[in-house]
């Protein structure tokens, strides 16, 4: 089974891993992690092959408009989900956003991209937890 694979593109916070980054691991799905927008299109040059990139609305070197325009600049069709934070201009390169930081919804749409890869998991998770019980 591959798995699919996710830059998530976020913000650095002292002593703490990206709660995304968790989040979509969590699920199973495969991520990369960047911490600006300029180490993000770094990242992105290096390993185009992603599924899809979760965007922070809220980093401080680039705008996110700038980071999803450079990223679309290289490969159009990559979905590109836009976390919005407060005082968020806007992200028209963006595919899809959300107002707020839900995981459940996040999951959602990083299913909706995969599907078969998604179902794949789930139901590889299930044989799982059936072996466990025995």
């Amino acid at each position: 089974m591959i798995r699919p694979c996710f830059l998530v593109i976020d913000r650095e916070f002292p002593g703490s891993i990206s709660t995304r980054k968790l989040v979509i691991e969590t699920a199973k799905f495969n991520v990369i992690t960047a911490y600006s927008g300029q180490e993000a299109f770094d990242v992105f040059t290096r390993f185009p092959a992603v599924n899809g990139i979760v965007l922070d609305g809220g980093l401080d070197d680039m705008s996110c408009e700038e980071v999803a325009s450079k990223i679309k600049l290289l490969q159009p069709k990559v979905p590109i989900i836009v976390i919005t934070t407060p005082g968020f201009k806007g992200c028209p390169s963006a595919d899809y956003q959300l107002e707020s930081f839900d995981p459940a919804k996040l999951l959602e749409i990083l299913r909706s991209l995969k599907p078969e890869a998604a179902a794949a998991i789930e139901k590889r998770n299930e044989e799982l937890s059936r072996e466990t019980l025995s």
